[in-house]
Protein backbone atom coordinates (compact mmCIF):
# COMPACT_ATOMS: atom_id res chain seq x y z
CA UNK A 1 0.00 0.00 0.00
CA UNK A 2 2.95 2.47 0.99
CA UNK A 3 3.79 1.60 -2.87
CA UNK A 4 -0.03 3.06 -4.27
CA UNK A 5 0.90 6.05 -2.17
CA UNK A 6 3.93 6.86 -3.62
CA UNK A 7 2.82 6.40 -7.08
CA UNK A 8 -0.21 8.62 -6.46
CA UNK A 9 1.93 11.37 -5.26
CA UNK A 10 4.55 11.39 -7.82
CA UNK A 11 0.92 11.27 -10.75
CA UNK A 12 -0.37 14.26 -8.98
CA UNK A 13 3.05 16.13 -8.85
CA UNK A 14 3.36 15.64 -12.56
CA UNK A 15 -0.14 16.80 -13.09
CA UNK A 16 0.28 19.85 -11.53
CA UNK A 17 3.66 21.21 -13.59
CA UNK A 18 3.11 19.48 -16.38
CA UNK A 19 0.89 22.13 -18.89
CA UNK A 20 2.83 25.36 -17.61
CA UNK A 21 6.11 23.79 -18.99
CA UNK A 22 4.26 22.85 -22.81
CA UNK A 23 1.25 25.35 -23.29
CA UNK A 24 1.41 27.90 -25.67
CA UNK A 25 -2.23 29.83 -25.03
CA UNK A 26 -4.48 29.86 -22.01
CA UNK A 27 -7.04 27.42 -23.93
CA UNK A 28 -4.16 24.47 -24.79
CA UNK A 29 -3.04 25.28 -21.45
CA UNK A 30 -6.93 23.87 -20.36
CA UNK A 31 -7.04 21.31 -22.36
CA UNK A 32 -3.64 19.90 -21.28
CA UNK A 33 -4.57 20.57 -17.53
CA UNK A 34 -7.77 18.44 -18.34
CA UNK A 35 -5.98 15.79 -20.07
CA UNK A 36 -3.63 15.51 -17.17
CA UNK A 37 -5.65 15.66 -14.66
CA UNK A 38 -8.05 12.67 -16.19
CA UNK A 39 -5.01 10.43 -16.66
CA UNK A 40 -4.51 11.54 -13.16
CA UNK A 41 -7.75 10.11 -11.74
CA UNK A 42 -7.28 7.23 -13.96
CA UNK A 43 -4.35 6.36 -12.16
CA UNK A 44 -5.60 6.64 -9.01
CA UNK A 45 -8.68 4.20 -9.62
CA UNK A 46 -6.75 1.67 -10.88
CA UNK A 47 -4.06 1.77 -7.93
CA UNK A 48 -7.10 2.08 -5.46
CA UNK A 49 -8.56 -1.25 -6.40
CA UNK A 50 -7.75 -4.61 -5.16
CA UNK A 51 -6.54 -6.50 -8.11
CA UNK A 52 -4.14 -3.61 -9.42
CA UNK A 53 -1.28 -3.19 -11.22
CA UNK A 54 1.24 -5.35 -9.52
CA UNK A 55 4.09 -3.35 -7.71
CA UNK A 56 6.77 -5.04 -9.04
CA UNK A 57 5.62 -4.21 -12.99
CA UNK A 58 5.23 -0.55 -12.09
CA UNK A 59 8.19 -0.38 -10.46
CA UNK A 60 10.38 -2.06 -13.99
CA UNK A 61 8.20 -0.07 -16.23
CA UNK A 62 10.50 2.71 -18.38
CA UNK A 63 7.47 4.71 -19.11
CA UNK A 64 3.78 4.52 -18.48
CA UNK A 65 1.04 6.24 -21.23
CA UNK A 66 -2.04 6.95 -19.85
CA UNK A 67 -5.24 7.52 -22.13
CA UNK A 68 -8.74 8.23 -20.15
CA UNK A 69 -11.78 7.70 -22.10
CA UNK A 70 -10.36 6.86 -25.31
CA UNK A 71 -13.55 6.88 -27.47
CA UNK A 72 -14.79 3.88 -29.82
CA UNK A 73 -17.68 3.46 -32.33
CA UNK A 74 -18.57 1.52 -35.33
CA UNK A 75 -21.04 0.82 -37.55
CA UNK A 76 -19.69 -1.48 -40.15
CA UNK A 77 -17.05 1.59 -40.31
CA UNK A 78 -15.61 2.37 -37.31
CA UNK A 79 -12.77 4.72 -35.60
CA UNK A 80 -11.35 5.12 -31.72
CA UNK A 81 -9.56 8.22 -30.39
CA UNK A 82 -8.44 9.31 -27.64
CA UNK A 83 -5.71 11.61 -26.00
CA UNK A 84 -3.39 10.99 -22.78
CA UNK A 85 -0.47 11.79 -21.58
CA UNK A 86 3.02 9.62 -21.28
CA UNK A 87 5.41 9.60 -18.35
CA UNK A 88 8.86 8.27 -18.49
CA UNK A 89 11.87 7.14 -16.31
CA UNK A 90 15.49 10.16 -16.43
CA UNK A 91 18.42 9.02 -17.09
CA UNK A 92 20.99 6.49 -18.82
CA UNK A 93 18.67 3.24 -19.70
CA UNK A 94 15.34 5.12 -17.71
CA UNK A 95 16.18 3.66 -14.48
CA UNK A 96 16.31 7.47 -12.92
CA UNK A 97 13.05 9.56 -11.57
CA UNK A 98 10.33 10.21 -13.50
CA UNK A 99 10.53 13.08 -16.16
CA UNK A 100 7.76 15.87 -17.06
CA UNK A 101 4.99 14.35 -18.86
CA UNK A 102 4.05 14.44 -22.69
CA UNK A 103 0.90 14.65 -24.54
CA UNK A 104 -0.04 11.46 -27.16
CA UNK A 105 -2.29 10.69 -28.83
CA UNK A 106 -4.21 7.54 -30.11
CA UNK A 107 -6.22 6.74 -33.14
CA UNK A 108 -7.45 4.36 -35.39
CA UNK A 109 -10.02 3.07 -37.68
CA UNK A 110 -11.28 -0.47 -38.79
CA UNK A 111 -13.88 -1.99 -41.00
CA UNK A 112 -16.24 -4.97 -40.40
CA UNK A 113 -18.96 -6.41 -38.74
CA UNK A 114 -19.14 -4.05 -35.91
CA UNK A 115 -21.57 -2.05 -34.46
CA UNK A 116 -21.70 -0.06 -31.13
CA UNK A 117 -19.97 2.27 -29.29
CA UNK A 118 -17.75 1.99 -25.83
CA UNK A 119 -15.36 4.46 -23.78
CA UNK A 120 -12.25 2.72 -22.27
CA UNK A 121 -9.74 3.68 -20.23
CA UNK A 122 -5.82 2.64 -21.44
CA UNK A 123 -3.03 2.68 -18.78
CA UNK A 124 0.06 0.74 -20.87
CA UNK A 125 3.59 0.04 -19.39
CA UNK A 126 6.09 0.19 -21.81
CA UNK A 127 9.11 -2.51 -20.00
CA UNK A 128 12.15 -2.54 -22.14
CA UNK A 129 14.57 0.67 -23.77
CA UNK A 130 13.61 -0.16 -27.54
CA UNK A 131 9.94 0.41 -26.58
CA UNK A 132 10.88 3.72 -24.41
CA UNK A 133 13.06 5.09 -27.08
CA UNK A 134 10.73 4.56 -29.88
CA UNK A 135 7.98 5.98 -28.08
CA UNK A 136 10.34 8.84 -27.32
CA UNK A 137 11.86 9.36 -30.36
CA UNK A 138 10.11 8.24 -33.24
CA UNK A 139 6.69 8.50 -34.53
CA UNK A 140 4.93 5.33 -33.48
CA UNK A 141 1.26 3.85 -33.85
CA UNK A 142 -0.10 2.26 -30.30
CA UNK A 143 -2.48 -0.27 -30.97
CA UNK A 144 -4.50 -2.23 -28.99
CA UNK A 145 -7.05 -4.91 -28.91
CA UNK A 146 -10.01 -4.90 -25.76
CA UNK A 147 -11.98 -7.12 -24.56
CA UNK A 148 -14.04 -6.31 -21.47
CA UNK A 149 -16.84 -7.14 -19.21
CA UNK A 150 -18.66 -5.32 -16.67
CA UNK A 151 -16.69 -5.33 -13.76
CA UNK A 152 -13.00 -5.20 -12.27
CA UNK A 153 -13.08 -8.62 -13.08
CA UNK A 154 -13.28 -9.03 -16.17
CA UNK A 155 -10.77 -6.35 -17.71
CA UNK A 156 -8.21 -7.78 -20.58
CA UNK A 157 -6.00 -5.77 -22.96
CA UNK A 158 -3.21 -6.22 -25.32
CA UNK A 159 -0.89 -3.62 -27.32
CA UNK A 160 1.53 -3.34 -29.30
CA UNK A 161 4.14 -0.82 -30.83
Amino acid sequence: MKYTKRWIVIMAGLLAFGPSLSAKNPSEAKAEQDRLQNAGKVMQEILNIPDDIPQDLLDKARCVVVMPSVLKAAFVVGGSYGRGTMVCRNGKNFTGPWGIPAMYALEGGSVGLQIGGEATDFVFLVMNDRGASSLLHSKVKLGADISAAAGPKGRSASARI
